[in-house]
């Protein structure tokens, strides 16, 4: 049974969520609290396995109470609970940056309470059940997996302009390294390594956090565009990519129609959109597409890759970070057939190992990193057939 503690200040919110969970027969509501002072004591009295947090509550919002919370128990899950707003979006992003693990939206434009307490079912149980819950095989046949490391502050430095990996998280534990040889990494290959023209990245639970490290350690001289596709509703991906502007060297955006990519940009799905490639003469242009969702995802992992397959072939680098579910290991099966190389973050850094774990146990991965490691390795990698990446 997982234990999960419920902080709000809307006593109908509090009944909501609660109505939402007692559905499951393996979550059990525990307590809640009106304010992020009061859960203070209720985690320490009840051990909740998760708690659900609103952000703007009286005494003690949500982004203060994860700052506390994280000083004495730094694993617990947190999921944030959101408005589909701008000032939600970027209270959200703080709350990540502050230690938060996860985040879902609260329910609009629904005709009925029944509707609501859905919406949030749908959104919540899974995420519960990935980040507190014991290994559950989903569609993928892969366990989602605790939560296994800790959700601390993320460390915001200046712009950097060097090579280097990652920083880490400050007063994180040391992240066990992944296994020499992990199940499911692809055949080597043989012959040269071909130039890199193109990174591209998929993530979803725990990306912005990974994500923030992974290009917080790429220099403003990276000779290569960045794709990426984060599962975000919309509002939240543009309110992401003007976090990541301004605190990564590289120029980062919300990917819109028409956009030619260039060297040291990164270009980010936008919200309930796919981002797709295709070619304009001698440059590569963005797209965005309303067709279906996959993996119940839009933006999908899977429909970016299979377009960078198309346009980049072989000299296309992939990176599949932590996530829930599968989305990117069926494109990841495209980008390897084109010749495409693809790195998995492991799953001791991970905040979930479905999304990298579904790559790797496919045998799709050429490489399997932690967290702290994929900047440079992804460097690594691009500098080949190149005198240097920075000027």
């Amino acid at each position: 049974m997982i234990s999960v503690l419920v902080v709000d200040d809307s006593v109908v919110i509090r009944k909501l969520v609660a109505d939402a969970l007692s559905g499951d027969p393996k979550i059990k509501v525990v307590g809640t609290a009106s304010n992020g002072h009061l859960a203070q004591a209720k985690i320490d009295q009840l051990k909740p396995d998760a708690i659900t947090m609103d952000i703007e509550m009286p005494q003690m919002d949500g982004i203060a109470a994860v700052k506390e919370l994280r000083k004495r128990h730094p694993r617990i899950p947190v999921i944030m609970f959101s408005t589909l707003s701008a000032a939600g979006a970027s209270a959200t992003l703080e709350a990540l940056a502050a230690g938060a693990t996860d985040y879902v939206t609260k329910p609009s434009n629904v005709g009925s309470i029944s509707q609501s307490i859905a919406a949030v079912r749908e959104q919540l149980v899974p995420k519960i059940h990935a980040l507190a819950g014991k290994p559950q095989g989903g569609p993928s046949g892969l366990a989602t997996g605790p939560l296994r490391r800790p959700a601390g502050p993320a460390v915001a430095p200046a712009r950097p302009g060097t090579l280097g990996a990652a920083p880490g998280r400050t007063g994180s534990p040391p992240v066990r390294p992944g296994p020499a040889k992990p199940p499911g990494r692809a055949p080597a290959r043989r012959g040269p390594q071909g130039r890199i023209d193109l990174i591209a990245i998929g993530s979803s639970t725990g990306g912005p956090d990974a994500l923030t490290k992974v290009l917080q350690a790429m220099p403003a001289e990276l000779p290569v565009p960045i794709v990426v596709t984060q599962h975000m509703p919309p509002v939240f991906t543009r309110m992401f990519a003007e976090r990541l502007d301004r605190s990564t060297a590289l120029t980062v955006v919300e990917a819109a129609d028409g956009m030619e990519l260039a060297p040291g940009r990164a270009y980010i799905a936008p919200g309930d959109k796919h981002l797709v490639l295709h070619r304009r003469g001698t440059a590569i242009m963005t797209q965005l597409s309303g067709a279906p969702p996959e993996n119940s995802c839009r933006p999908a992992v899977d429909v970016m890759f299979r377009s960078v397959a198309q346009i980049y072939g072989a000299s296309a680098f992939a990176a599949v970070l932590t996530g829930m579910g599968y989305d990117g290991r069926d494109g990841a099966r495209v980008l390897r057939e084109a010749g495409a190389e693809i790195l998995a973050q492991d799953e001791a850094s991970s905040v979930v190992w479905g999304m990298p774990g579904a790559v790797v146990t496919a045998g799709l991965a050429d490489d399997v990193q932690p967290l702290e490691q994929i900047a440079s390795a992804l460097l690594s990698r691009v500098k080949t057939g190149r005198s240097a990446v920075v000027a």
